[in-house]
């Protein structure tokens, strides 16, 4: 029987991850560091399409991996429209769209441009994407914000969040579908979600606003106080938007994005990094039991997933507050390409029908 390989790549603003995976067990894993010189004479991060193809194809190429065994080529997906969970299959639509993207540029909206090219060149090939950012099943009561000019929107760590819970599922032969989980992404950005029977129907937007502080980025703020802070004249837009994500959290209070140089600073005696790493993990509780009331306090497990998952201190700060809502299993670091790899399995093993985008 011929062997079934999938293609994953996952794009970075500054770097290109791609694997090709037998099942879901890896077969060739690569990472292509881009300098700046390399990416300046694009001016699009689109623009960068045929630069990293031709990287792709010829490390692939190197490394004799042999090109008629793909059937998948599955991309991270990009900056959307508002989507369901699931597979997609890249269609002309989804190009227009990671091309001229709704919600603005970003790298990952390479991956479906660079997933569709590589799969028309192979001879039994197809292209997908899987559970992007803009996943988007909230309830219609999470929606409000409290202004309509200022509605809730779904932007997580989607891919993520979706692949551990179906793991954990999995883990203990049950279906996701038929589970409530609250699923705590601990990275760069932090979000929460429930996962109300297979969709997530509450989650914070973590990447501009809203939920706990993270490394990088500040989370809710007080609204009057930074509406003041904005027309104080002290601050451009940019740098208040960069005082949101970029350089708040852990950046603004001590300098740095490294969760693991704080965990060190914490233990060689730093008190005000202790209260602001405790005051991080203390916020990410708060949501948490946040996500309970959604779901009526009927939570079957909380999962906790992503690189900072990795540091025992900070997991059991969250722990030690939350552990009578339900069940706490820890997940540490995110495998996307794995994810990635997994989601394009459902689809050639015909466990799942890819949607449509439209």
């Amino acid at each position: 029987m011929e062997e079934i390989r999938i293609l994953t790549i996952n794009p970075g603003s500054t770097s290109t991850k791609f694997a090709v995976f037998s099942g879901t067990d890896p077969v060739f894993i690569k990472t292509i560091r881009h300098t700046t010189e390399e990416l300046e004479p694009y001016e699009k991060i689109t623009d960068q399409f045929e630069f990293r193809k031709e990287l792709i194809l010829e490390q692939m190429q190197h490394a004799d991996v042999e090109l008629s065994q793909i059937k998948a080529v599955v991309g991270r997906g990009g900056l959307l429209k508002p989507i369901e969970s699931g597979v997609y299959e890249v269609n002309d639509a989804m190009i227009r769209d990671l091309r001229d993207s709704p919600l603005g540029e970003h790298a990952s909206n390479l991956g479906g441009l660079i997933a569709r090219d590589i799969a028309a060149s192979l001879p039994d090939a197809r292209a997908f994407i899987a559970n992007p950012v803009v996943v988007d099943e909230l309830d219609d009561l999470a929606r409000l914000s409290g202004h309509p000019l200022l509605p809730r929107v779904s932007i997580f760590h989607a891919l993520n969040q979706k692949a551990v819970a179906r793991q954990h599922a999995k883990s203990i032969m049950r279906k996701y579908e038929e589970m409530n989980l609250i699923v705590v992404h601990l990275g760069g950005g932090i979000t929460v979600g429930a996962h109300k029977q297979g969709r997530v129907v509450d989650v914070n937007q973590g990447l501009d606003g809203d939920g706990p502080f993270s490394p990088e980025r500040t989370g809710t703020l007080p609204v009057a106080a930074l509406a003041r802070l904005c027309y104080s004249g002290k601050y451009t837009l940019k740098e208040v938007l960069k005082m949101i994500k970029g350089e708040g959290g852990l950046v603004a209070y001590l300098k740095t994005n490294s969760a693991y140089e704080v965990e060190q600073r914490v233990a060689g005696g730093d008190k005000h990094a202790e209260l602001v790493y405790k005051a991080m993990a203390y916020q990410v509780a708060k949501e948490i039991g946040a996500m309970a009331t959604v779901m009526h306090m009927q939570v079957d497990s909380i999962l906790i997933t992503g690189g900072i998952a990795h540091d025992k201190y900070f997991v059991n700060q969250i722990i030690e507050r939350v552990h009578r809502i339900a069940p706490v299993h820890v997940y540490p670091g995110e495998d996307e390409l794995k994810a990635l790899a997994m989601n394009g399995l459902r689809v050639i093993s015909g466990e799942t029908e890819p949607a449509i985008y439209s």
